[in-house]
């Protein structure tokens, strides 16, 4: 039974990042939805048919900041990756965060910052360093010069502890906390699917 409710679950998830662009729902209306499967677990596979489309049609959906910790923090951009169960795998929605936030396949449930992030404007991989900043003379020709290069790069790094650096050739971001992507209008980044 408690495969069931896990493969029930995960579909709902598929089905909410899909028709809903990642955003979660409201911890009370979890709850309820969670107890009415559980009681109508016996029941026809219609009921469940039912519940499903009730949940991917409610409109009250709302984000709720986290606040992600780890142990671990260094310059390798990835250092804190989650190994990946499944093959060609996508974030839903996309994460951004500081160091102090794990890396992996980001979820509504598991709000993870993505480390295979890839730019659509220049078609670069986006590299992250941990506890580090960008400067605030950094421009669109010092990254378009000098990615990838770290040697060239440290020289408008800054290092600050818990913060994240971000940049592909034609943008750059400093995080210090977990930050839906989709905040970040200006930023043309999407997971570029996670292997391995």
């Amino acid at each position: 039974m408690a495969d069931d409710l896990d493969q029930l679950l995960d579909e709902v998830e598929r089905r909410l990042c899909h028709r809903h662009g990642g955003e979660e729902e409201p911890a009370a209306a979890k709850e309820g939805r969670s107890a009415k499967v559980l009681m109508s677990a016996d029941s026809s596979e219609e009921d469940l048919d039912d519940i499903i489309d009730e949940i991917c049609n409610d409109n009250s959906f709302t984000k709720t900041p986290l606040k992600l910790k780890s142990n671990s923090a260094s310059l390798t951009p990835e250092r804190n990756s989650v190994l990946v169960q499944a093959h060609g795998k996508r974030c839903c929605p996309v994460y951004l965060g500081g160091s102090l936030s794990p890396s992996g396949i980001g979820t509504n449930i598991s709000k993870r910052t993505c480390d295979r992030l890839r730019c659509t404007a220049c078609d670069f991989r986006v590299s992250l360093f941990n506890d580090y900043i960008w400067d605030q003379s950094c421009d669109y020709l010092f990254f378009r010069n000098n990615m990838p290069e770290l040697s060239k790069l440290r020289a408008k790094m800054i290092k600050k502890k818990g913060a994240r650096a971000y940049a592909c050739q034609c943008s750059w971001r400093s995080i210090d906390e977990l930050t839906d992507l989709q905040t970040q209008q200006q930023l043309r980044w999407v997971c570029g699917k996670h292997g391995e």
